[in-house]
């Protein structure tokens, strides 16, 4: 039974996961960026109407005059109808100073950055340890011969 299918091997899975990270990536930048605002219209405690992109429209009722003979003192004082107006403001600047950093960050980023630079230097000896000791030699393939395959 093969869990994997045939044609995905670690190469391939590989650049699949770092698109779908890029692409998630972009989108976590862009909807920080994005600024928007929600209008929404009540009409007593009751939603009326909800608008993303414009300003949400009345049900009429905000430009009725209150009733003086209302058995109700507070209808009489205000309308029943109310705008409620969410705003949220996206960032402007995505870029950090490295001066706007404590001593504490900046030393942490100087010391990342030695150390992975330091990782991709190539050794200067060119010397294969193992290249005076003879290949192994194989009599019979001993997982084929037991049947234990790693997955």
């Amino acid at each position: 039974m093969r869990l994997i299918p045939k044609f995905c091997n670690f190469a391939t899975m590989k650049e699949v996961f770092h698109k779908i990270l890029s692409i998630s990536m972009a989108f976590v930048v862009m909807f920080s960026t994005m600024s928007f605002t929600v209008d929404m219209h009540y009409c007593g405690d009751n939603l009326v109407d909800f608008s993303l992109f414009s300003k949400a429209e009345g049900c009429g009722m905000e430009k009725a005059q209150p009733v003086k003979s209302c058995e109700n003192p507070k209808m009489t004082e205000k309308s029943c109808c109310s705008d409620e107006q969410i705003v949220k403001e996206g960032k402007d600047d995505l870029k950090i100073s490295f001066d706007t950093l404590s001593f504490e960050q900046q030393t942490f980023i100087a010391a990342f950055t030695y150390s992975y630079i330091n990782l991709f230097e190539g050794t200067e000896s060119e010397e294969v340890p193992f290249e005076d000791y003879p290949r192994p030699f194989v009599k019979r393939d001993v997982q084929v011969l037991h049947q234990t395959f790693l997955i």
